[in-house]
This record gives C-alpha cells, sequence and structure tokens, in this order.
C-alpha cells in the first residue's frame, strides 16, 4: 500500500454547542486535498462563508485506509 496521506475537511451544523451531533442535511465533505497545508486553506475559505452561524464547524481530517479482511 502507498504512503500517501490523503486529508479531507468534513463537518457541517451541529445540533448545539457541544458538537457531537449534525443537523440532517447539513453534512459538508470537501477534498480529497493531497497535503495538508491545501486542506488547512479549503478548510479557512469554507469557514469564512458561515462565520455568523455559532454551531457550524469543520474539521481538517488525515483520511485513513481501512484494512480488508
Amino acid at each position: 500500500m502507498s504512503d500517501r496521506k490523503i486529508w479531507v475537511v468534513w463537518g457541517g451544523v451541529f445540533t448545539d454547542t457541544n458538537f457531537t451531533a449534525l443537523e440532517p442535511g447539513t453534512e459538508e465533505l470537501h477534498g480529497p486535498y493531497h497535503d495538508e497545508a491545501t486542506a488547512n486553506r479549503a478548510w479557512q475559505d469554507h469557514m469564512r462563508r458561515k462565520v455568523d452561524i455559532a454551531t457550524h464547524r469543520l474539521f481538517v481530517m488525515l483520511a485513513q485506509p481501512t484494512k480488508v479482511a
């Protein structure tokens, strides 16, 4: 398997400020990005658009492959 890393930006509008459950239909997934710096720039761009929504959060995440038996 390749040692390449894939980054994504994931999140949406959460039901409250505990940020544990997303409101249905607000999920966002952006990417994949081949480096963390590009993912961070995308994160910043997408967060700027909804800065006025207090429960909107996006996270930069490293996508990990899963083992298939």
